[in-house]
């Protein structure tokens, strides 16, 4: 997990993350909570390398939470690439199965499957007759 101090480490990880699925912790030193599911939540960093966790102390960076609508800890925001702000709950202990479900729907595989096959082969003006006329507008 990466803690972030400042809106502009913020903002570098999530360009910086690309299409990898980014999950914020909002904590508070003081929030039991925060402190219950910290083990948890490592555990289950290590089980997804493949996610970029991060964590952002409450306290240190007030300005920015309120205007990322934090008013509860723990929060969470998931993160990705071009789609922004996929979801953001609060979630407790006793609730971890939520982050396991955000994870689940969150982090699936994605591809390009480009153009659909033979597309880049074609010459469409290739063949083309030259004594075709373009069609023409019918008369009303």
């Amino acid at each position: 997990m990466i803690d972030i101090h400042s809106t502009q480490e913020f903002l570098d990880a999530l360009m910086q993350a690309g299409e990898r699925l980014v999950i914020v912790e909002f904590y508070g030193t003081w929030c039991g909570s925060c402190r219950a599911l910290f083990p948890k939540l490592c555990r289950t960093a290590q089980e997804h390398p493949d996610i970029l966790f991060l964590k952002i102390n409450f306290d240190e960076n007030k300005p920015m939470c309120k205007r990322l609508n934090v008013r509860v800890l723990p929060y969470f925001h998931f993160y990705r690439g071009a789609d922004g702000q996929l979801e953001c709950f609060s979630c407790s202990l006793a609730k971890f199965q939520k982050i396991k479900e955000a994870i689940a729907t969150h982090n699936t595989a994605r591809c390009s499957i480009g153009p659909p096959a033979g597309i880049g082969d074609l010459n469409l003006l290739e063949n083309s007759n030259p004594q075709e006329k373009p069609a023409e507008a019918s008369p009303r």
